[in-house]
């Protein structure tokens, strides 16, 4: 039986960018990973390891592979978007009638990446 997901695995081209966009631009956090005698990194949204990368790994072509994209809930829809703006990372918001705002975006690497918040949540 399945419970949930437990996490993504993606492929970072450039580590540090994507670490950066990751932390930076999306609000996850580095935290604790085993030694699984390759380089890479897990980070968090709380207490749970959603994203898992995998750094010094050929980048598959096309990157997407069969998974389209990762899609976080996310909320403060305002201070992200205004992240976004701040680092002119580039970014598509959509809002549409009686549904969520979501931010979509790529990785460093070309991951899709989806940010679900609240349609209760404005940009006033």
């Amino acid at each position: 039986m399945i419970l949930g997901m437990n996490h993504f695995t993606a492929i970072a081209k450039d580590p540090e960018a994507t670490l950066d966009f990751y932390e930076r631009i999306i609000g996850l956090k580095v935290g604790p990973r085993p030694d699984l005698g390759f380089a890479g990194a897990w980070l968090y949204a709380g207490e749970t390891a959603v994203l898992h990368l995998y750094f010094e790994r050929p980048i598959p072509n096309p990157p997407a592979g069969v998974i389209d994209h990762m899609a976080f809930t996310a909320q403060d829809l305002k201070a992200v978007k205004s992240v976004f703006d701040t680092s002119g990372y580039p970014y598509k918001l959509q809002h549409r009638p009686n549904g969520p705002w979501q931010i979509f975006c790529e990785d460093p690497s070309g991951a899709k990446v989806e940010l679900n918040f609240s349609p209760l949540e404005t940009l006033d």
